[in-house]
């Protein structure tokens, strides 16, 4: 391994660390040269490229450990691996800490710092967080690619009510999984568009009938609609409760809840009205009945479950909860100031509205929102000119913070349609491997049958794996292949 009179890879037998500081050292990263010396990578003892420094006094079994191969005759260590990260990487030599180029991939990137053996802590915190964001997609990616998966394997192991709990499941949540589920999320949102408008319809006088005790009420057809409505919505979340592989967290949920407000107002309702009159005065009860119908408002929120439009709008503004504070902490800081200013400048008029400055915050809310119902308006010179100077204010605090919003509904509307492409064409790409490798394994799996003189039921056993079985290895990280989850390339 070492050539007599070459000065640049001295005998690190004889001399020691001293002169592994003065070691120079060659590496050719993917055609890319570049030359280290000792004292430089000494300062990471357990990288890679440090062991190189005494690897040379382990023979060539310790030298292809490390590299992929080594030129004896240029003292040169080969690595086929990506030279654009390697540049990023050699950076902690340097400078203490690595940078991410712009347009290396997060995960390919972290697949070269651990061959490297570079701790992911020198990474700069603003390319962490770019990680962060890439794994957290992948998972996503994984996620759904899995819950396919489960949807499309059958377990044979599961008993029958498992398997029928599962079925239940997927036909109510699962609208994309067949055409009846399909039918049956129209038919939902068919309910939801019809017993809100039959909530609204109701209010109109000429559709109500008078009762014996000469109160309106509700119209008994539109009585009976609502109803109908309303044992559809029951048969559906108690369905899809028993179907819920865990009812914890089914209960929980925000779109569960808002279920469940939909439905319970009904029947406290029917409770109160046959059972309430014997405990309590019947206008009590009608008051209580009256104010619980308006809790049927929050069946409409049911759209969302079929909408992902309305389901991106909840996260958009779920993110976006910094920029709407900033939104009503200028808004209340101008509203404070201009009613202040408002009931002082108007108070030299004899027929001032502005009679206290809790009564002047609405004048300041709805001139600063460009409502102006006219109700409170200003009649001096100073007000109107404190009225114009709120209103410019008002148009420029509720602008700020849009644009951001905005940003973050398109983002992850954006987000969304990549991570369903990006599913797919996972899936597409574990189809094809595993398509490749039953046809390198189908002529070798049948001569070994052939040879054992296995025929009949177990030969097609060994033939007969479920989809899920076929696909789900891929996502093992176990294996050593680089799919589109691991390599994003």
């Amino acid at each position: 391994i070492k050539m007599a009179g070459d000065s640049r890879f001295p005998d690190v037998d004889t001399d020691g660390s001293e002169q592994n500081e003065e070691t120079e050292i060659v590496v050719n990263v993917g055609g890319v040269r570049q030359v280290f010396y000792g004292d430089n990578l000494n300062q990471y003892p357990e990288t890679r490229l440090a062991e190189l420094i005494n690897c040379l006094s382990g023979g060539y079994d310790s030298i292809f450990s490390l590299c992929d191969d080594y030129d004896p005759g240029k003292r040169e260590f080969y690595f086929d691996r990506d030279p654009d990260a390697f540049k990023c990487i050699i950076d902690v030599y340097y400078f203490g800490e690595i940078h991410m180029k712009k347009g290396i991939c997060p995960i390919c990137f972290k697949n070269e710092m651990e061959f490297w053996k570079v701790d992911l802590k020198f990474l700069d915190d603003c390319c962490k967080t770019h990680l962060s964001e890439k794994k957290e997609e992948l998972e996503e990616i994984a996620r759904r690619v899995q819950l396919i998966l489960d949807d499309l394997g059958v377990d044979a192991s599961e008993s029958r009510w498992k398997r029928c709990q599962k079925y239940i499941w997927k036909f109510l949540e699962k609208p994309e999984s067949s055409y009846p589920a399909r039918v049956i999320a129209v038919l939902s949102f068919l309910f939801i568009l019809t017993s809100s408008i039959v909530m609204c319809v109701g209010t109109i006088p000429d559709l109500q009938v008078v009762d014996a005790e000469g109160n309106r009420m509700e119209h008994p057809t539109l009585d009976s609609i609502e109803t109908a409505c309303i044992g559809w919505f029951t048969m559906e979340y108690v369905l899809r409760l028993i179907s819920s592989p865990n009812k914890l967290h089914f209960a929980l949920s925000f779109m569960n809840i808002v279920d469940v407000l939909a439905i319970l107002p009904f029947y406290v309702s029917l409770t109160l009205t046959h059972l309430g009159a014997k405990l309590m005065e019947l206008s009590n009860v009608q008051q209580a009945v009256q104010a619980l119908r308006i809790m049927r408002i929050a069946r409409i929120f049911k759209l969302a479950r079929h909408s992902s439009g309305l389901q991106t709008l909840t996260y958009a503004l779920k993110r976006s909860f910094k920029e709407l504070g900033l939104l009503l902490m200028y808004l209340a800081v101008g509203i404070f100031v201009f009613s202040a200013l408002g009931y002082t400048m108007e108070q030299s008029h004899p027929e001032t509205l502005f009679k206290s400055i809790p009564q002047s915050f609405w004048w300041a809310i709805i001139t600063m929102t460009t409502v102006g119902y006219g109700d409170i308006y200003p009649k001096t010179t100073l007000g109107k000119l404190n009225a114009a100077i709120s209103f410019l204010c008002g148009v420029i605090a509720i602008a700020l913070p849009i644009h951001p919003i905005i940003n973050n509904f398109v983002r992850y509307y954006n987000k969304q349609r990549v991570l369903e492409t990006a599913a797919k064409h996972e899936l597409e790409l574990m189809e094809l491997n595993s398509a490749e490798g039953k046809a390198a394994s189908s002529k070798s799996e049948l001569e070994d049958l052939a040879r054992e003189g296995k025929e009949g039921p177990f030969y097609s056993s060994r033939l007969k794996v479920s989809h899920s079985d076929t696909f789900i290895h891929l996502l093992s990280e176990e294996k050593h292949y680089r799919t589109r989850l691991q390599s994003c390339k």
